[in-house]
């Protein structure tokens, strides 16, 4: 019996120093914003975009995936925008209960995002807004006059290349 026990306080112990390496490894290869999250079973853009094109406005899923900051806030990092697949089309991410934002100077770094993804309806003044916050010109908000739906994300954890 003394045995058994033995063996399986070790086993414990071995479990708890692999996921202290894989920590380790997480936290030398990666900043992280927001929750804790792991760079493991993630899905690509292309892959995140298939699972966007079956939502329809108010639907939500549960998703994570990698891809490269195309655009940030400028002004405090409250949002990014990342490639949606190899389309034009970008999925606006922002940050769960606006709890964390990411540095200003991360365009073009690599990221792995875990949240919510949904569609939405967003209104002129808010893409306008946007558009303000993205440091646009006067002429190219001026051109903003219809809402669009949006591929949008609610982060709970992002994960950015060093």
């Amino acid at each position: 019996m003394i045995l058994v026990v033995s063996v399986l306080v070790v086993s414990c112990k071995a479990n708890k120093e692999e996921k202290k390496e894989e920590k380790k490894e997480t936290a030398s290869v990666y900043n992280s914003y927001g929750a804790e999250i792991s760079d493991a079973d993630y899905l690509t853009s292309i892959d995140a975009l298939s699972k966007y094109q079956g939502l329809k406005a108010g639907d939500t899923i549960n998703l994570k995936f990698a891809s490269s900051i195309k655009e940030v806030c400028s002004k405090k990092g409250c949002w990014i925008k990342l490639p949606a697949g190899e389309t034009e089309e970008t999925i606006m991410v922002r940050f769960k209960d606006y709890g964390f934002f990411m540095p200003l100077d991360s365009h073009g770094k690599e990221v792995i995002v875990e949240g919510k993804a949904f569609v939405k309806e967003v209104s002129v003044d808010e893409l306008k807004h946007y558009a303000e916050d993205a440091g646009k010109s006067k002429e190219e908000i001026a051109k903003i006059t219809e809402p669009k739906l949006e591929l949008a994300f609610e982060a709970s954890g992002v994960l950015m290349k060093k």
